[in-house]
């Protein structure tokens, strides 16, 4: 037999799969790739490696140190240097903020959040006086970013510390901290207060706390103690050193603060009353030497930790203790806003210093359709015969309406020189201090009115927003800014707690010059003249000039009682608000408190030199 050669070999299964193949056209299937498909693919190659190498440089570049820091921390002990914030002073070196030491608890959220038991959690609830379920949201909120330790209660007490030591958790530490301290109530509508914010941050809430919290607050420090097998410290490394936070010099007399406070408040308490606000300021530079709102809090409740019923006991209260009254609060200004009017329709020409108008105690406007029923305007008592000085110093309302609502031969300046006027002196926006929640005010003229409540301006909204009352509206500090403003002869200088802050004049009105010295002048009648609203100053250690009000409210069932006045008034040196809210006698409740803050500060500043 002859043997087959190797090129005639037979394979089993080449036969087999090729005779398979050939019965189902497998070799048909057989097609090669679109050049699509590989530009895809190289597309999709490329761009990975660009989006990996980004990242990748991103990382290196600008957070390189950042990720070197956290590894040094994960084979260490991270310790934090938590820097004290600056301190906040009066304007004479008197400390209104300081820092107090304390401890605090600091823990690696990973290490306990790996108890499964849960156990160390529960024992740092009872003893922290935490509950379970914040301290949970705490270490899951945490973000790792930040930091490796989350301060999880700040201000421990001494006894806490014992039994927090004998815990021997894993990853705990107590660390040196400190606490915000106040004087107390007085200084707290001002200063505000601080919380515990962001793990480490503490951070200003509300006041001059607030307004300069980064000026204030200090750059922690952070520290990383490397430890060997044994627990035994061979190594440390500071990754961050801390630096204090700036102090704060405010223009804040504190001493003549702690006695307008005091007298406001006794006066209060006789009164039954809860509720006013105190301000001076220089109407010099906008320096403010005192502002406080009451009823107000102490704020070292919400500095420190703990104290949770208090806390929420005064932000639930309804008389609104946290309410800053003299940056947010607006109300209508009754009889102080006279000055101003009477500015502005000199300057128009609706009528001459001299000019004469009589009060019966009443203004009766005709009523076309009824004429045995006219409209009749109350004047809060017959005033006679009154020029723009008496009428000033006897706060006569028959004068106002007439000269801006017009009446017999006098056509008055009518509401949309009025408003002009309002927004030329600073109403209807924002003065500028440095506290946050400051409010605008609201200045009313026809359109809104009818837009507003779809009815018509009349006349007697004129006579009303005249002399302070209707829809018109203003801050304290605004109000007190105008006075301000009078006394220093036109400039209206932005009103600032900030010592370091220049002056900055904001609205200057010194081309009114001649019908701000008429306005003057009757301000100092009120003082002077027995027949002037605020004749209990005329025995002050130093001339003063002022101007009461008193703002209807509730429909005509509440009255508002202002005081306005500067002394001394040929030099102002100091200008002065007092309100009171629903007093019982109007302006007669603010002016005695006003005359001895007045002369506390004649005798204790003016006269002795000591400003």
């Amino acid at each position: 037999m002859k043997k087959q050669s190797r090129n005639e070999d037979f394979f089993l299964e080449e036969s087999i799969f090729d005779s398979w193949s050939s019965n189902n056209n497998l070799g048909s299937l057989e097609l090669p790739l679109s050049r699509r498909a590989f530009i895809l693919m190289l597309f999709l190659i490329v761009f990975s490696g660009l989006a990996v190498f980004s990242r990748v440089y991103f990382l290196a570049s600008f957070k390189g140190d950042f990720y070197a820091a956290r590894a040094s921390a994960n084979v260490g002990k991270e310790i934090y240097d938590l820097a004290p914030r600056g301190l906040i002073y009066d304007r004479n070196g008197k400390v209104l903020a300081e820092n107090l030491p304390t401890f605090s608890v600091s823990v690696k959220p990973a290490e306990l959040l790996s108890d499964s038991s849960g156990n160390e959690i529960k024992t740092l609830s009872a003893i922290l006086e935490i509950s379970e379920e914040n301290i949970k949201n705490q270490l899951k909120n945490f973000n790792l970013e930040n930091g490796s330790s989350l301060v999880l209660a700040r201000n421990i007490d001494s006894s806490k510390i014992i039994q927090l030591k004998a815990l021997n958790i894993e990853g705990m530490e107590i660390i040196s901290d400190y606490k915000r301290y106040y004087p107390g109530e007085i200084f707290s509508s001002v200063i505000g207060y601080t919380t515990s914010e962001n793990n480490n941050e503490i951070a200003g809430k509300t006041g001059l706390e607030a307004f300069y919290n980064d000026y204030l607050k200090g750059v922690d420090g952070k520290t990383v103690v490397y430890r060997d097998a044994k627990g035994n410290e061979i190594d440390k490394k500071i990754l961050q050193s801390s630096k204090e936070g700036n102090n704060l010099e405010t223009t804040i007399d504190a001493e003549f603060q702690t006695y307008f406070y005091n007298r406001f408040k006794q006066a209060l308490n006789q009164l039954g009353r809860k509720s006013g606000v105190g301000i001076a300021i220089n109407p010099k530079n906008g320096e403010i030497l005192s502002l406080f709102s009451l009823p107000t809090f102490d704020n070292n409740i919400f500095s420190g930790s703990g104290n949770n019923d208090k806390k929420l006991s005064l932000l639930n209260s309804p008389d609104n203790p946290m309410f800053n009254r003299a940056v947010s609060g607006v109300y209508t200004p009754g009889s102080t806003i006279k000055p101003l009017v009477g500015m502005a329709v000199l300057k128009e020409g609706v009528i001459d210093p001299q000019k004469q108008i009589y009060s019966p105690g009443y203004l009766d406007v005709p009523n076309p359709y009824d004429p045995s029923h006219p409209s009749r305007f109350l004047d809060w008592r017959p005033q006679g015969w009154v020029d723009i000085h008496s009428a000033l110093a006897r706060s006569s309302n028959v004068y106002f309406y007439t000269v801006t609502g017009g009446f017999g031969d006098i056509k008055g300046l009518g509401i949309g020189k009025l408003k002009e006027y309002w927004q030329k002196f600073g109403l209807g926006k924002k003065t500028g201090i440095d506290l946050f929640g400051e409010k605008e005010g609201f200045l009313p003229d026809p359109a809104e009115k009818e837009q507003r409540k779809g009815d018509i301006w009349r006349i007697g909204d004129t006579y009303n927003v005249s002399i302070g009352q209707g829809d018109l509206m203003v801050t304290p500090i605004q109000l007190i800014g105008l006075i301000a403003s009078i006394a220093d002869g036109g400039n209206f200088y932005k009103p600032h707690l900030n010592k370091a802050d220049a002056p900055k004049i904001s609205i200057d009105y010194t081309n009114l010059a001649n019908e701000i010295k008429e306005v003057k002048i009757g301000m100092e009648d009120a003082v002077s003249k027995s027949y002037g609203t605020a004749y209990q100053l005329v025995s002050l250690s130093v001339k003063a000039a002022a101007k009461t009000g008193s703002s209807q409210i509730a429909n005509n069932t509440k009255t508002n009682a202002f005081f306005v006045g500067y002394e001394p008034a040929d030099d102002p040196q100091i200008a002065v608000l007092v309100l009171i809210e629903n007093a019982k006698e109007g302006s007669l409740n603010a002016v005695p408190i006003a005359k001895d803050v007045m002369e506390w500060y004649a005798n204790n500043r003016i006269l002795s030199g000591q400003q």
